[in-house]
């Protein structure tokens, strides 16, 4: 073909109609691209939305004038759809802004556009249009790009131009055509919140629990973030993918519960006694014969503990005990059993040091996401699930249906965007592979916002009723498939771990302080007649400060951990002692009584009070005594001493539990030992020196006695060079010489 017969071929497909295209009398004015971006065109409905041969296309939408002059004789018109051959020109597509040309953007739908007129900078105007699908080129069945434009012209372009573009997509199944087998897909609807209990809870005798703040009572009110989600998923056949947690702390709202007030330091009373009831009993129903997964307790940060502390002692106590009471607590609150063998590291992202922890605590499959680990060197989009070795599997959710209903969902054109493009990425993965059936998952952002749960429910009951392509699945569904082959096993390594992601990571120094507030616990409830009214709060704070909820918030992580340590020290200081004023003591020996209070509602026992001084060589305190006290009582304890010297002595007081594990304060006072005068201690200086002498003599005449003894025996006979004459005659002992010439004198 010529050149000239080239052009003479583009040329119509390059030109569009203005006002004419939009059934106005008018020229047609060359259409070009503009750099600038003039207008905003939002496409806010597409109906039906998968569309049948027979039917007629309604296109709603909104015209936004982003320039600082007057668009004016402006008009709107459909685009002729582009077939789209892969998801990958669907999302290039989808991320153009602005005209091209024809070829990728297709020619104006002459005879069934609107005239807007004029639009002045910075409003918006309506506009809706009716096209026949017996008028728009669709060929085979697929996804095709479906394109609205603003034509028009401004003050400093006085042509008739494209300012503005809209895009969304559409898919072609007409009458359900073609053999292709239907794609299993998964949903999971998180219901998963913040953490809002504190730790305080022990030291009532009633266990009143206490909030964080009254931010629960709005998300499962009416029009709150989880009331919405349990309303919309009630009528959806999805996965319901639970933190404990959550049910635990609206299942304490049920009764008497305290929030701070909103002025002051005080606590009061909570009112959302009735809407806890109300949101319990509307889950209850919503999750009878749907699939339930439970995470472990608290949704703790799976990423986080792999990477920060896992090397901490006690830190992968505390997911295992968070994964091992999901069951009990989901079954106690819903009545359902739930599935407990799942870990969802956040946004799917994998390592083997994640894979590691998450199968040390029993789950036998981690949530991923194809973002992270690859579908490999593939034309189709894979089963689901992945064998990664050890008996564990990944479940790979799709990464572009996943991030599907992110952002702001609110704007009902990104609403209706996201629900076109859910269809037309479920039709282009069937079309992938058409006589396999494969199984796929979606795994949307932990917390949705109610205008994202509002627009995924929305796209899921369209997908349901009108895609004959897709069938909706339970989450054991996809672990239940077949693992392809051909797609990629290999976990991604650790430097492949996104750092934006590690960056929000709780820090090693949080599992630290975690390990030292449970070690503090642990040697409370040593001593506490009934210790699960302590251990339980405290343990499952202590496993909240694990969630994946503090990320980005290190700020509220680190003041919540400092918070939960702070009540058991202020539970502990209810078994304390009682300041005794300085005392004196009359006398060598004495009774110091101390006082053991205890506040707490329940018994203490196994404590030893220790008394010390100062000067221990002045004054000398008896060994610890035992004590065990009644809730609410004290007991005065007392301890023998011994004063030596008289003087000032300072004393310290403090309890240990029966390990030798100091409980509390101590507590010191002073005592004076004045009683001791000067005569009593003459007196006892005359004893010692009798005592003394006594030792004294006793050894003289010990030694004597044993000279005598050695010289008298009758067989030895004198020694030699001695004669009788030489002894005194009186005592039987030896002379000195000195004495023998004295005594011949």
């Amino acid at each position: 073909m010529s050149s000239l017969a080239a052009t003479a071929l583009v040329l119509p497909l390059l030109t569009g109609l203005g006002p004419a295209a939009a059934g106005q009398p008018s020229q047609a004015p060359a259409e070009e691209a503009i750099d600038d971006h003039t207008a905003t065109v939002s496409i806010t409905e597409v109906s039906p939305e998968v569309p049948d041969e027979d039917d007629t296309l309604t296109i709603r939408g909104t015209l936004t004038n982003d320039g600082s002059s007057p668009i004016q004789e402006s008009s709107v018109a459909a685009r002729q759809p582009v077939a789209l051959s892969s998801r990958e020109a669907m999302d290039e597509a989808m991320a153009r802004t602005g005209f091209g040309n024809t070829v990728l953007d297709g020619a104006i739908v002459r005879n069934h556009g609107q005239d807007i007129g004029t639009i002045e900078p910075g409003m918006s105007r309506t506009f809706v249009l009716h096209v026949p699908v017996s008028e728009l080129t669709l060929g085979e069945d697929g996804v095709y790009q479906l394109e609205v434009s603003l034509l028009g012209h401004t003050e400093d372009r006085q042509w008739d131009q494209n300012l503005g573009i809209g895009r969304t997509l559409l898919p072609w199944h007409p009458d359900g055509s073609g053999a292709a087998l239907p794609t299993k897909l998964t949903v999971l609807w998180p219901l998963i919140s913040t953490t809002h209990l504190t730790s305080n809870t022990g030291s009532d005798a009633t266990q009143t629990p206490e909030f964080l703040d009254d931010s629960l009572l709005s998300e499962i009110s009416p029009g709150g973030r989880l009331y919405e989600m349990v309303k919309l998923g009630a009528e959806l056949p999805v996965t319901w993918v639970v933190d404990p947690d959550l049910l635990a702390s609206v299942d304490a709202m049920t009764e008497g519960y305290l929030v701070p007030a909103e002025e002051g330091d005080e606590l009061v009373a909570g009112t959302g006694q009735d809407e806890a009831r109300a949101f319990l009993l509307a889950l209850r129903n919503a999750v009878r014969d749907q699939e339930v997964v439970a995470l472990p307790f608290g949704d703790p940060d799976v990423a986080s503990l792999a990477h920060r502390g896992e090397d901490v002692r006690g830190a992968l106590g505390h997911f295992t005990s968070a994964s091992a009471m999901a069951a009990d607590t989901v079954e106690t609150v819903l009545d359902v059993t739930p599935s407990t063998d799942y870990a969802w590291p956040v946004e799917g992202a994998l390592d083997p040091e994640i894979v590691s922890v998450a199968t040390s605590a029993g789950a036998d499959h981690v949530i991923a996401r194809s973002d992270s680990l690859r579908p490999g060197d593939i034309s189709y989009t894979p089963n689901a699930v992945r064998s990664i070795g050890g008996g564990t599997s990944a479940i790979v959710a799709d990464a572009g249906l996943s991030t599907l209903f992110e952002g702001d969902m609110s704007r009902t054109g990104s609403a209706a965007l996201a629900q076109q493009e859910l269809l037309a990425q479920t039709l282009a993965i069937t079309g992938e592979a058409p006589s396999e059936q494969r199984s796929i998952v979606l795994a949307p952002q932990r917390m949705p916002t109610a205008a994202q749960a509002d627009a995924m429910a929305a796209a899921l009951t369209t997908l349901e009723e009108q895609a004959g392509w897709v069938e909706l699945t339970g989450l054991s569904d996809a672990a239940a498939a077949e693992p392809d082959p051909a797609a990629n096993h290999r976990v991604p390594s650790a430097r492949d771990y996104p750092e934006r992601l590690r960056d929000q990571e709780l820090p090693t120094s949080a599992y630290q302080f975690m390990r030292e507030t449970n070690r503090t616990l642990d040697d409370f409830t040593v001593i506490l007649s009934q210790p699960d009214r302590v251990a339980a709060p405290v343990g499952n704070a202590i496993r909240r400060e694990m969630s994946t909820s503090w990320r980005d918030d290190s700020e509220a992580a680190e003041a919540y951990r400092t918070a939960v340590q702070s009540d058991l020290d202020d539970l502990i200081g209810q078994v304390h002692l009682v300041q005794k004023s300085p005392i004196t003591l009359s006398g060598r020996s004495a009774t110091i009584p101390v006082t053991v209070q205890n506040n707490l509602v329940q018994d203490v026992q196994g404590l030893e009070l220790r008394l010390t001084s100062s000067r221990s060589l002045s004054l000398q305190v008896d060994d610890a005594e035992d004590v065990a006290i009644s809730g609410g009582h004290s007991q005065s304890v007392k301890l023998s001493a011994t004063a030596r010297s008289n003087g000032k002595t300072v004393l310290q007081a403090q309890l240990f539990t029966a390990d030798g594990t100091p409980l509390g304060e101590p507590m010191t006072f002073q005592a004076d030992v004045t009683s001791i005068t000067s005569a009593v201690m003459m007196v006892i200086a005359g004893g010692l020196l009798l005592v003394v002498l006594a030792g004294i003599r006793m050894y003289t005449q010990r030694k004597r006695a044993a000279r005598i003894s050695g010289s008298e025996d009758p067989e030895a006979g004198a020694p030699a060079g001695e004669t009788p004459a030489d002894t005194d005659e009186e005592s039987g002992s030896t002379l000195p010489e000195s004495e023998k010439l004295g005594r011949n004198d």
